[in-house]
């Protein structure tokens, strides 16, 4: 049996007249922004029972308001008009900075092409002349590779299998570290790591001929002119963007004496080739008193908040109000909300066209200049799509 309480419906002409072309305030918020209640998001995800696949909550068909009169559809004047890029801080190795007025997947987009798709230089092959140290060769390749070169991937040529190494598609470095007899124990850094810019000076290897048994010797690395000659590194000379990262201990009477090839390559081959240390978004968290709250309740909410969103501001005549003071270190804890009737009080949402970007670059390349990169790419990709399709 239902109750009357619970069948009880709300009469049509009881709803608050919309104008024709904007959709009701319940629906526009929805529509915009995820409703963070005490205990899970809202209006984020949607779930497929046939394909078992969650998608994101996005409404993007043209259609999808018709019958209220509002256009959903994209168009490119009101994307050009709405979209904006702020930059909010700027380091050497980190920028943020604001995407507004973009889908999620256009973020993640750019996300994904700062992390697998922008190229860097990075050692690909290390021929160990000597290692007498307690890590196994194969580690200590495995380091070089991970170490950050300070070279702009823009002047290289990637090197297919079929190529032989000359000037524009290799750097060469060679490392040289020895523990003397009755010394202390001493740390290879990446400092050691030293640039030779007229290529390799090992001979790797031997050809021998078919007809007899001479052998005649053969280098990997054969340079038509020297790296420094170059205008590129003239002034600017290839080394590591650290050079206090620890490659290897020495004990007394051991050495390590090598040389490593660095090559142009992309992430999604291997990490060691990302030009990221991370790169992250987040929509912009909205956070909204729904009531005036004031003295004792205004301190609680304040004491609440673990990253001090919230701050007092004094109305005057003794009087204290809660304000919201840094929106933007909100980490969605929730905790605001949590407990009795905070729900009421105070609105945690985020923005669903508004993301905070954070770029962490490893060195090669300045950060704001990952993100330009980044467009190019994601450019040429629209402008293939649109030639396959035409």
């Amino acid at each position: 049996m239902v109750s009357e309480k619970k069948s009880k419906k709300i009469p049509v002409w009881d709803l608050p007249d919309v104008p024709k072309g904007e959709l009701p305030p319940h629906i526009q918020l929805q529509r915009t922004r995820v409703s963070c209640t005490f205990d899970a998001p809202t209006h984020v995800f949607t779930y497929s029972p046939v394909s078992s696949l969650i998608f994101t909550e996005n409404i993007q068909y043209s259609g999808a308001y018709a019958a209220m009169g509002v256009d959903n559809s994209v168009r490119l004047p009101e994307f050009s008009n709405n979209f904006k890029v702020e930059v909010i801080s700027l380091t050497e190795d980190d920028m943020e900075f604001d995407m507004i007025g973009i889908d999620a997947s256009i973020a993640n987009a750019f996300r994904r092409i700062l992390i697998a798709e922008l190229p860097t230089m990075a050692i690909e092959k290390v021929f160990i002349a000597n290692n007498t140290s307690v890590i196994q060769d194969e580690v200590l390749s495995h380091r070089l590779g991970l170490v950050p070169l300070k070279v702009d991937p823009r002047h290289f040529n990637y090197m297919s299998e079929k190529d032989e190494p000359n000037e524009k598609n290799t750097v060469v470095f060679k490392l040289h570290a020895r523990c003397e007899k009755g010394g202390a124990r001493i740390k290879v850094k990446s400092n050691e790591l030293k640039w030779l810019p007229n290529g390799s000076e090992f001979k790797l290897s031997t050809e021998k001929s078919n007809q007899d048994s001479t052998s005649k010797p053969k280098t990997y690395t054969s340079f038509g002119c020297s790296q420094d000659s170059m205008p590129e590194f003239a002034n600017n000379p290839i080394a590591t963007k650290h050079g206090d990262i620890i490659l290897a201990k020495l004990g007394p009477k051991q050495e390590i004496e090598l040389e490593a090839h660095a090559v142009k390559g992309m992430g999604k081959t291997h990490a060691k080739w990302s030009p990221v240390a991370t790169a992250w978004y987040r929509m912009l968290p909205e956070i909204v008193l729904l009531e005036e709250i004031v003295e004792e309740k205004a301190e609680e909410l304040v004491k609440k908040c673990p990253v001090k969103v919230f701050d007092i501001e004094d109305i005057g005549k003794g009087r204290k109000r809660a304000t919201v003071a840094r929106p933007r270190s909100c980490t969605l804890c929730r905790e605001c909300i949590r407990g009795d009737d905070w729900e009421k009080l105070v609105a945690v949402r985020r923005v669903k066209d508004h993301f905070i970007f954070t770029i962490e670059s490893t060195g090669a390349l300045p950060p704001e200049v990952l993100f330009t990169e980044a467009v190019k790419i994601l450019e040429d990709k629209c402008e293939r799509v649109i030639s396959e399709l035409s």
